[in-house]
């Protein structure tokens, strides 16, 4: 480091121009009359004495009178120390600026778009770690093993999950573990965004890696996590192979979307097959907790009936409802899925206990 770049890091210090200039000349000098200081730097001799006051007051330097006043540079611990605490300061601020830069705080927002994919996997692994009734997850292997503790702690919690791999088309997923992991897990051979839906609230995105914009979008929001559930149900599941499943042959039967429950059990009203289930969500009109317990005797959705055997997606993208009679009571109730509005329960967990002829 020349003079001139030291004069300018000691001016970054909190030194004036005249000050470092001083300071810097009475470094090489050593010891020198405050006259003989003014002639060796840029120092005007009108402001010399006031700017070597100043610095002594720092503990930059000290005077004395010999003759004439005259000054030498301090022992320069106290100096070191000052610059150093300085530069650790600055260093712990730059460190702070990149961490909220990079990662805002998500939970005073309901929409957060982040720079760093380790911000959305981490809010992921948030997220799935407390569900308590859904989780769909995109993800890459890799992903997927980082979220795996999370998922499992999901699965442990009573949720559904849901997971679809993306792989290079000549890639394979036999040695993925799912076993105690996931509910179900299907492979998908095209390059995905990473999406991680979690208890109809929760959005975790980021684009493919191959995408030519990189960030991700953090939302807290049941109307935009809606959309996206729908973009995973069409894009990401259904028309993928299923790799792995615990999903039961014998009731009980756990649902966590209607649509999905409509295409088991229409086909057994058909027939005549007696489905009793108990449903679980919320009273449209109130928002509180609402359970039914008793018989599913209908099925609604445009298009019902005209098809054999289980609808497909397709025709299920409209208004879907259930119509359950309660035990006791008989009293009849119309249920709905993921945003229902015109239904007396927005269904949250559906589980067909068991059918009867």
């Amino acid at each position: 480091m020349d003079s001139t770049e030291l004069r300018d890091a000691l001016e970054d210090a909190g030194l004036s121009q005249y000050q470092a200039e001083a300071y810097n000349t009475l470094l090489r000098l050593g010891t020198a009359s405050a006259t003989e200081l003014a002639d060796s730097c840029a120092v005007p001799s009108a402001r010399i004495y006031d700017v070597l006051r100043d610095l002594e007051t720092k503990g930059y330097i000290e005077t004395y009178e010999q003759e004439s006043l005259k000054a030498r540079a301090c022992d320069p611990a106290v100096v070191l120390d000052d610059l150093r605490g300085r530069a650790s300061m600055l260093e712990d601020a730059a460190d702070e600026i990149e961490h909220r830069w990079n990662e805002p705080e998500v939970d005073q927002h309901k929409l957060s778009i982040v720079k760093r994919f380790e911000t959305v996997l981490q809010r992921a692994a948030s997220l799935v770690r407390d569900a308590e009734t859904e989780v769909q997850l995109a993800a890459t292997p890799e992903q997927y093993e980082t979220l795996k503790p999370a998922l499992s702690e999901a699965l442990s919690n009573g949720a559904v999950v849901k997971a679809t791999l993306h792989t290079d088309p000549d890639a394979a997923v036999d040695d993925v573990e799912f076993d105690g992991v996931v509910t179900e897990a299907r492979h998908r051979t095209l390059p995905t965004p990473f999406l991680a839906l979690v208890d109809r609230t929760g959005t975790c995105f980021a684009p493919h890696s191959h995408s030519l914009n990189q960030y991700g979008v953090l939302a807290d929001d049941y109307s935009l996590t809606y959309v996206f559930h729908w973009y995973f149900q069409t894009c990401l599941w259904e028309v993928w192979d299923e790799v792995y499943s615990v999903r039961p042959t014998d009731p009980p039967f756990v649902y966590a979307d209607l649509r999905r429950c409509v295409r088991d059990v229409e086909p057994c009203l058909a027939e005549g097959v007696g489905v009793r289930a108990r449903i679980e969500g919320f009273d449209t009109q109130t928002g509180d907790t609402a359970e039914l317990v008793g018989e599913i005797v209908d099925v609604n959705y445009a298009g019902a009936g005209e098809t054999d055997g289980s609808p497909p997606l397709s025709q299920l993208a409209g208004q879907v409802c259930l119509t359950v009679e309660t035990d006791g009571a008989r009293e009849r109730y119309t249920v709905g899925g993921w945003g229902a509005i015109l239904e007396d329960v927005e269904a949250t967990r559906i589980t067909v206990l068991d059918y009867a002829r």
